[in-house]
């Protein structure tokens, strides 16, 4: 072996035996109040840019205009993401002290494509406190916070409070809900289900699903199945993680007694609304589909308490429902493994048909 060649080795080898020394000594200071040096910061936010415009490239974004989509995203970013890197104002204290810190993105949101963003909400970045999406192959409710990121920097503060919280609280706190429901429930509905869902339960004009008049039974066994990571949704998995059994047995009743008060939609789609009748009310059966109506609604016959009722409930948010049983991605109680035999047999047409029946029927109050 050639003198230069053995030199080198033995230099590399001593060199790491020295990192090794070093750091089992301890001296390498890992304290966060002592920030990076400012070649460190430079280089650690250049290699976090370039692997994300690298990792991005094949990504293609949906259209993000759609309200429904803003609503659904402010909901989340103000319960996660705001903590950290705040809203129109930057205000969060503590985690200024994190190194590096969270930025404001507020003047930030214009250096970044979609398709960045929606690398960044999706995966996080290794090194900084930022986490991946709860549920990673929920790729709609990461777009939809990019949708509502990408509109910050044109918002106002009276903007930013619309689409995150909808209507005002009057409790203390964010508090909301009848004074008969405990502290923790009303605290809940204003801090986490009326983001979303709002105040009545009718979904804030189709961003999330109709819960006001929906059966008890079923809306605990969903609170059940997102508190367990059962069912699988970054959203609902963050809003129901510091919610108790008690409370959200209070919830699922509260909801469940609200009066639906949204009337039958409009037929926007007669030759839709009616193949989707057909298979309501007749199923499939040579594609093995049994009539929804047997276990979904309309009809009087008694139905079992945990499967929910569908009449008037959003058409986008059945057919998205439809679609992850089919990809087996939904979970849920221990009744949702019947529809995974069920939806892998509808195209998505028949999807679309029976949704826009269900959409256009009168909500079903059985409670």
């Amino acid at each position: 072996m050639k003198t230069w060649l053995r030199r080198g080795l033995l230099l590399a080898v001593l060199l790491a035996v020295l990192g090794f020394v070093i750091a089992a000594s301890g001296v390498v200071p890992v304290k966060a109040s002592g920030g990076h040096w400012r070649i460190t910061a430079w280089l650690l936010h250049f290699a976090m840019k370039r692997s994300v415009s690298t990792h991005s490239f094949f990504v293609k974004a949906p259209p993000l205009d759609d309200e429904r989509l803003l609503i659904r995203g402010a909901g989340h970013y103000d319960l996660g993401c705001r903590p950290c890197h705040g809203g129109i104002e930057y205000t969060p204290v503590i985690p200024r002290h994190m190194t590096p810190h969270p930025p404001h993105l507020v003047p930030l949101i214009g250096n970044w494509d979609p398709e960045e963003l929606f690398h960044l909400v999706k995966h996080g970045v290794k090194f900084t406190g930022m986490p991946a999406w709860p549920v990673l192959h929920r790729d709609d409710e990461v777009w939809a916070v990019v949708a509502f990121m990408r509109r910050l920097p044109a918002m106002n503060a009276a903007d930013y409070a619309r689409l995150a919280r909808g209507e005002p609280r009057d409790g203390a706190n964010g508090a909301a809900g009848p004074p008969t429901l405990s502290a923790a429930a009303r605290r809940a509905i204003g801090e986490s289900c009326a983001r979303c869902h709002g105040l009545d339960g009718l979904g804030r004009g189709g961003a999330s699903p109709i819960i006001a008049g929906q059966k008890p039974g079923y809306l605990l066994a969903a609170l059940d199945a997102y508190g367990r990571r059962a069912r699988y949704s970054g959203m609902m998995q963050s809003a129901v993680a510091a919610i108790d059994g008690a409370t959200m047995k209070e919830l699922a009743g509260y909801y469940a007694s609200l009066a639906p008060s949204r009337p039958a939609g409009a037929i926007t789609d007669t030759g839709s609304a009616e193949r989707g009748r057909l298979i309501v009310e007749q199923g499939i059966s040579r594609k093995k589909v049994p009539p929804c109506a047997e276990c979904h609604g309309p009809g009087a016959h008694r139905r079992n308490p945990y499967y929910p009722n569908l009449a008037g409930q959003h058409a986008d948010y059945l057919i998205s429902q439809l679609k992850l049983f089919k990809a087996g991605l939904r979970g849920g109680s221990s009744y949702a493994h019947l529809m995974e035999h069920v939806a892998p047999h509808l195209t998505e047409e028949q999807m679309r048909d029976v949704a826009i029946y269900y959409e256009q029927l009168k909500i079903d109050n059985e409670n």
